[in-house]
């Protein structure tokens, strides 16, 4: 079998690799191979287990005894269920000795291990993958591609067979559901397996469909399991699966026994006799498909299956739990994927017919991605924070406001608690700190921006830092972050900056420069500061409290936003503006450099640190530079002295990275702890904490760790940047924690996507499509690593003399290709499958960012 040996390998149930598109909801792969986590009903749902539902395996050698086994390993996890494991589980069914996966984003395999099945067994699961094109990553399916080898001398009848349930329609009611399911067996355009629907409206929010399909001709099927309420089906089903490996309908599908007496007091209400009232019952519908080979000596074969879903409908609100009887006051939103195809059955039958051209674009992002240069601990942050994309965390829905026109919009929560959303309204301070989305779909970065600054930014150019009117409801009553603001004015300059569309820039334009007049008129005044114009006073920030007094944050964010906005009223032609702006960008920083520097790092400038609560004062925020980390993503150059810039970022590594955090004291939140390692938010090497600093100050999130990290790379101090990432990932290790979940509040938590920033620092990569330059200033002699630009993606390669440019998509049609300052060519059009190679000057100096 053939297997990429790069990845970490993981055995712990811990492990959880999410399996979906963008906007889809997830089911999610376990270390030991099981099916988790079903997440499909636009809602999280973290530790739920569909019914009923695993894939099984019958080998029977010529002449030998046939082994039957659930294609799972054994459970290692907790045995003390108060009731035993439930009926749903089948837990007592026998499972295989052991499994390792090796994931790679979105790619995952897994490997089993057993002494009694007579053929090896692997697993490969993915969800495609597309840069630059969400559609086709938004796909609501998975590919499971089981590979069986036969290893023996004999050959083997294999079959592969998948049993899964349908639970659309939750709610109150007996057994939690509220309508009849069906399923049927479907065969059409080479498509063939089961079809599961439910007795709904198709706009009710419990309406949904699941099929779990294959392309093989050769194929066994149980449609429907038995029902009742004992376990009948799964016995029959194993039955019929151990005896010879081929299914066979149910001749009846419900079985009259039942527990006497169980539904008396509800038959006593009504007019209905109990053996009535027990017929009428909403039942799961569970059906099994399976693919039927011999394998000759030394023959390997593929199982694929196929499961798709749809749930069509959201609520048109921030609701963050199921309603129990499928009703909406506010009404419906439709999901994106759901006007892309109408079912489970049609975005199946659109995978299985574009699987090849889907994969061999998956793959070739995988291969760029982590079969580059880049150090592996980088890649796998990269990589596996994309899953907070494509988590519960985000989804992209049809316009739901008149003033957005038509097409799909992007909406998020900050994370996803188990059973709920976590702070909702698309925040715009804390999806400022990611960059993965904007680099690999900014299509749906731009919907939000629209959002944002036609939706939410008033007359007077305040921001709302939460969206509603997303939904189409009203605005909320919080006001602007500064953060928030600042850094979605930043956003729009990466997001014109990387699509070159100046009608987007126009449409957005009158609302966002009033909202950095706004910063400049509203926190500006305050900073006693009138010369320089230094944000000051009480500024709301991502910490959930505000900062007085004068501080980096948020004046570092400001003279970046300062600098982007004088670039793009330059390009609008608003001459005077843009000199305005640009004069103020350099005199904020010019004081700020000056105020705030202590010789060793940029502190809080404030009379009593004590006087407000929730201050850091003379504390060494970790934050300090996240303005500077913007300007350098952004391609807005040094805001301050350099060497500045690495003394202060040194000196956060020096004070608030901990090895070992097993001493730290914290009354706040812990997200790491014991002999783990982190970065602290904050600390105070010089005295000075107050005596209720900030809110989390003492907490590790991974979102600050990236950025920070990222930074540090762009400053030249590679190795500081790779502790901080080593101690990170080495947090997210898979025994602990899930490599593809990073937690703050929430699962896939939104600032873990700050992590996509250390790509581009590693390859100093700015993709300016106004001015068609491409150019790369990478932080390492030689570089091979994933790169996209507005229109295609692919792969660099950099050695010295030489430089190589791949088109794995799209079309690279660019003026100008710079490799370290030097022109490297002039005019490219590159479709995909093209390459360039060519001679250029390539410096070793660390990258400087061109100041724009």
């Amino acid at each position: 079998m053939t297997r990429r040996a790069r990845g970490i390998p993981h055995t712990s149930e811990r492990a959880a690799f999410p399996l979906g598109g963008i906007g889809t909801g997830n089911v999610s792969l376990g270390a030991r191979g099981e099916l988790r986590d079903w997440e499909l009903e636009n809602l999280p749902d973290k530790g739920r287990v569909n019914p009923y539902t695993f894939f099984a395996i019958h080998a029977a050698p010529r002449g030998g005894e046939a082994v039957t086994r659930v294609l799972e390993a054994q459970s290692t996890g907790r045995r003390d269920w108060d009731a035993g494991f439930p009926f749903e589980r089948q837990a007592g069914l026998p499972r295989l000795r052991g499994a390792t996966m090796f994931g790679e984003y979105p790619v995952v395999d897994i490997e089993f291990d057993d002494d009694v099945l007579p053929v090896e067994v692997s697993l490969r699961a993915f969800t495609p993958l597309v840069p630059l094109d969400p559609d086709a990553s938004g796909i609501p399916a998975a590919v499971l591609r089981y590979s069986v080898r036969n290893p023996g001398e004999r050959a083997v009848d294999v079959t592969v067979v998948g049993s899964v349930s349908h639970t659309a329609g939750r709610g109150e009611g007996p057994f939690g559901m509220r309508a009849a399911q069906t399923v049927r067996w479907r065969d059409e355009g080479g498509v063939r397996g089961l079809d599961f629907g439910i007795d709904l409206p198709a706009d009710d929010l419990g309406y949904g469909t699941l099929s779990l399909t294959t392309t093989d001709v050769s194929t066994t099927a149980k449609p429907q399991w038995v029902t009742g309420f004992w376990p009948d089906g799964p016995r029959l089903f194993w039955n019929d699966l151990s005896d010879d490996g081929m299914l066979q309908p149910e001749p009846r599908l419900t079985l009259e026994d039942r527990p006497r007496g169980l539904f008396a007091d509800s038959a006593s209400a009504g007019e209905m006799t109990e053996a009535e009232l027990f017929e009428k019952l909403p039942r799961l519908r569970t059906g099994s498909l399976g693919i039927v080979h011999e394998l000759a000596p030394g023959e390997t074969r593929d199982f694929e299956f196929v499961l798709a879903w749809s749930f069509p409908n959201r609520h048109r609100s921030w609701r963050g739990h199921i309603v129990p009887d499928g009703r909406d006051d506010e009404g419906v939103v439709r999901n994106h994927y759901a006007t892309l195809w109408p079912d489970a059955w049609g975005a199946a039958s659109h995978l299985h017919r574009e699987l090849g051209t889907l994969e061999s674009g998956t793959l070739a992002f995988v291969d760029a991605l982590y079969g580059g240069t880049l150090d592996p601990v980088i890649a796998d942050a990269v990589g596996a924070n994309i899953a907070a994309l494509r988590s519960t965390t985000a989804f992209v829905v049809e316009s739901p406001a008149p003033e957005l026109g038509a097409g799909p919009v992007f909406a998020a929560w900050e994370g996803s608690f188990d059973h709920g959303g976590s702070c909702e309204g698309t925040c715009t301070h804390v999806w400022s700190y990611a960059q993965t989305a904007a680099w690999l779909f900014p299509s749906l970065e731009r919907s939000a921006r629209r959002v944002e600054f036609l939706l939410e930014t008033d007359d007077a150019g305040a921001q709302k830092f939460r969206s509603n009117r997303v939904f189409g409801g009203p605005s909320w009553f919080m006001g602007p972050a500064v953060d928030g603001q600042l850094g979605t004015f930043l956003r729009l300059h990466r997001e014109w900056r990387f699509s070159g569309d100046d009608e987007f820039l126009r449409e957005l334009w009158p609302s966002a420069a009033r909202s950095l007049e706004y910063a400049i008129r509203e926190w500006g005044a305050g900073s006693g500061e009138p010369a320089s114009g230094l944000l000051s006073g009480e500024l709301h920030n991502t910490y959930d409290i505000e900062f007085h007094g004068t501080e980096p944050l948020a004046n570092g964010f400001f003279a970046a936003a300062l600098r982007a906005g004088a670039r793009m009223a330059a390009h609008l032609g608003e001459t005077d503006r843009a000199t305005d702006w640009l004069a103020r960008a350099e005199r904020v920083a010019g004081r700020m450099d000056e105020l705030l520097w202590n010789g060793e790092y940029y502190r809080q400038v404030i009379d009593d640190a004590d006087a407000h609560r929730y201050q850091y004062g003379e504390g060494v925020l970790s934050d300090q530079l996240l303005g500077q980390f913007h300007a350098w993503t952004n391609g807005l150059g040094d805001l301050v002295p350099r060497e500045r810039l690495r003394s202060a970022l040194g000196a956060v590594v020096r004070h608030n990275f901990r090895a070992d955090l097993t001493t730290h004291e914290s009354t706040q939140r812990v997200y790491a702890l014991g002999d783990e390692g982190g970065l602290l938010l904050a600390s105070w090497p010089r005295g000075g904490r107050p005596a209720i600093p900030f809110v989390y100050s003492d907490e590790v999130w991974t979102g600050v760790e990236h950025q920070v990290a990222a930074s540090l790379v762009y400053a030249g101090l590679d190795d500081e940047a790779l502790l901080i990432e080593r101690t990170l990932r080495a947090r997210y290790d898979g025994r602990t924690r899930s490599p593809w979940n990073e937690i703050e509040c929430g699962n896939h938590y939104a600032r873990s996507l700050a992590s996509w920033g250390l790509l581009l620092a590693v390859s100093g990569v700015q993709w300016d499509a106004p001015a068609r330059t491409l150019s790369f200033a990478p932080a390492a002699p030689q570089l091979r690593a994933l790169f996209t630009a507005g229109e295609a993606w692919g792969r660099v390669e950099i050695a010295p003399g030489r430089v190589t440019v791949h088109v794995d998509g799209g079309l690279l049609d660019i003026d100008r290709l710079v490799v370290h300052g030097h022109e490297a060519s002039g005019p490219l059009r590159l479709p995909a499958g093209e390459s360039f190679t060519t001679r250029v000057a390539v410096t070793t100096d660390h990258p400087l960012q061109e100041t724009t």
